[in-house]
């Protein structure tokens, strides 16, 4: 299921869930206009379809003690399967991972990490050099987090296509 399976009222739950999880049955049935069981199957059938992966409660990271965000630039000189497999089971394993991308272009991975300060991140960096054979590794600190958000623009205001 992706967004052309979706209709508008699809889309809408998706939007407020998106926004707001908490959102009771009714609060969210109320403003999609359906009643609550046609809004839980939809619901369902969302998570199902795994457009709705899981709901969750958003932490400030700084509330936790995880002040320092670094975003960590990865190049390697093995590009085979067997590598990339065992490199991302062990870099999924470290908790202070917060995303892992395989990326194109002129770096071949890409890590967002959070931890307490610059101390914790020099553990995290030793112990994420020592664990395979790496080309380069660049570090780059957040000064300031301006916008985040986990929340993908959903236009739920399209109407279904005529057909010709």
């Amino acid at each position: 299921m992706g967004t052309k399976d979706m209709d508008a009222i699809d889309r809408k739950i998706v939007a407020l869930l998106q926004e707001d999880a908490s959102l009771s049955l009714a609060q969210i049935a109320h403003r999609v206009g359906l009643s609550q069981s046609p809004c839980w199957k939809r619901i369902q059938r969302l998570e199902k379809a795994g457009v709705i992966l899981k709901r969750v409660a958003l932490i400030s990271p700084e509330s936790i003690g995880m002040g320092l965000t670094v975003f960590v630039s990865i190049e390697t000189g093995d590009h085979s399967s067997a590598w990339l497999s065992k490199f991302a089971q062990t870099v999924t394993a470290m908790p202070e991972v917060m995303e892992f991308h395989r990326m194109a272009g002129d770096i071949d991975y890409m890590l967002r990490v959070a931890v307490t300060d610059m101390q914790a991140y020099d553990a995290f960096y030793k112990k994420l050099i020592d664990t395979m054979p790496l080309k380069n590794v660049t570090s780059r600190f957040s000064m300031e987090r301006v916008k985040s958000t986990t929340a993908y623009p959903i236009a739920t205001d399209l109407k279904p296509l005529k057909k010709r």
